[in-house]
């Protein structure tokens, strides 16, 4: 019997090559959009994907005001924030983050869904979130996703 020896590429950082992407949230559902962006800044779409690497992309949102939540989540789901003083437990509804900071609805969303460590952080980094349909990365030339 011939043995056979495999052995896992992994791509070095410097060859990694970056794509810029734009998403717009109009109408889209909160969760399959942040599922969907944060596989894209961690690099799940790519073929060279590799876990312990930031091998992903930069994404843009644009029109995060308009992102729909189905069902009660609106008024009913609470999100809870810990300050770290006895008694510190905050609660808030979507439709209050939403009225306050639009962005932070979306990037609350995707933060959740990457890995909770210095890589993640570093995935995070990558994620432009705008209220409005204009953006600041247009010199990138970001291409539209669906």
């Amino acid at each position: 019997m011939q043995s056979r020896s495999y052995s896992t590429k992994s791509v070095p950082a410097h060859e990694i090559q970056r794509e810029w992407f734009i998403i717009d949230a109009e109408g889209k559902t909160l969760g399959r959009m942040a599922s969907k962006i944060a596989a894209i800044l961690r690099g799940k779409h790519k073929p060279t994907f590799t876990p312990n690497s930031d091998c992903g992309d930069n994404v843009i949102v644009v029109n995060s005001a308009k992102v729909r939540l189905t069902g009660n989540k609106l008024s009913e789901k609470q999100l809870v924030h810990y300050t770290g003083h006895p008694g510190g437990q905050r609660f808030r509804t979507p439709r209050e983050i939403l009225a306050k900071n639009p962005n932070e609805l979306i990037e609350l969303s995707v933060k959740g869904m990457l890995p909770k460590t210095a890589l993640g952080r570093q995935m995070f980094r990558r994620l432009y979130v705008y209220s409005t349909g204009e953006h600041l990365q247009s010199a990138q030339q970001p291409k539209s996703l669906n």
